[in-house]
């Protein structure tokens, strides 16, 4: 089997750490880019004898690019920190590195949601986390910063877990975050806030078989369509402070 490393970027990440850290333990390095946290992150990450790191936030592209570059080894394994491989992942990806077969691997993603988890019958996302570092690279993205490679994907039907919305304050606190970075690079349209959040509740609830999921599912894709709603409307408002309509500049001279 060919040595993995796997890497991790933390900030005051001390409710999960633990968790990932233990399903990669297997691992033949393990690298945590911190961002200087407070908690117990680093006590954490120092028992499972990861080479630890600290560097101010670059972004979240950038970030997981150093901590990339720091491994040692080829084939390597980016998870967040309040993300854990399953044990069959980590068998699949065991077996991935007795002959790998592809530039990079994809797993699928099981959510927590709020008070469960996503099931099976779920449609799940596939992200692609297992790379050949040799032949990749990490996006700029503001957000959803995710590594590329040159060359064959393939799917593994495996998941990890991602324990990331233990309630609906911390999913909506995350959303209201992840819209306003997205909305700079985003074309401000009147009609993508009228469409695009119904039409993001039916491919989450029906077509990503989200009502499986019961109340948690019906209550996931309802967050989610006001996350596409909030993207486009925090869009449109900032072409309007870019561009300020004359009656707002007369309000404005009356103030």
């Amino acid at each position: 089997m060919l040595p993995l490393s796997v890497f991790i970027t933390t900030l005051n990440n001390q409710q999960t750490l633990e968790r990932c850290l233990k399903s990669v333990a297997w691992a033949s390095e393990i690298i945590v880019l911190d961002s200087f946290s407070t908690d117990q992150t680093l006590a954490i990450a120092q028992r499972f004898n990861a080479r630890i790191f600290q560097e101010s936030f670059k972004g979240y592209g950038a970030q997981k690019r150093s901590a990339m570059q720091k491994t040692t080894h080829q084939w390597v394994l980016l998870l967040d920190a309040d993300e854990a491989l399953t044990e069959p992942a980590a068998q699949a990806i065991r077996a991935v590195l007795a002959k790998p077969a592809a530039a990079g691997y994809a797993l699928p993603r099981i959510e927590q949601m709020f008070w469960t988890f996503a099931k099976p019958a779920t449609r799940h996302n596939y992200f692609l986390r297992l790379i050949d570092k040799s032949v990749a690279e990490i996006n700029d993205d503001p957000i959803h910063a995710a590594p590329k490679v040159r060359g064959k994907v393939i799917k593994l039907n495996a998941p990890f877990i991602h324990f990331g919305e233990r309630d609906i304050a911390t999913k909506v606190g995350k959303l209201n975050a992840y819209s306003s970075g997205l909305a700079p690079g985003r074309r401000a349209r009147r009609s993508a806030m009228l469409l695009r959040g119904p039409l993001s509740f039916v491919r989450h609830y029906v077509f990503k078989r989200q009502f499986v999921n019961g109340w948690a599912g019906f209550i996931h894709s309802v967050c989610m369509a006001f996350y596409d709603f909030l993207k486009a409307a925090k869009a449109y408002e900032r072409s309007r402070e870019q561009d300020p309509s004359p009656a707002l500049n007369a309000d404005a001279q009356a103030d």
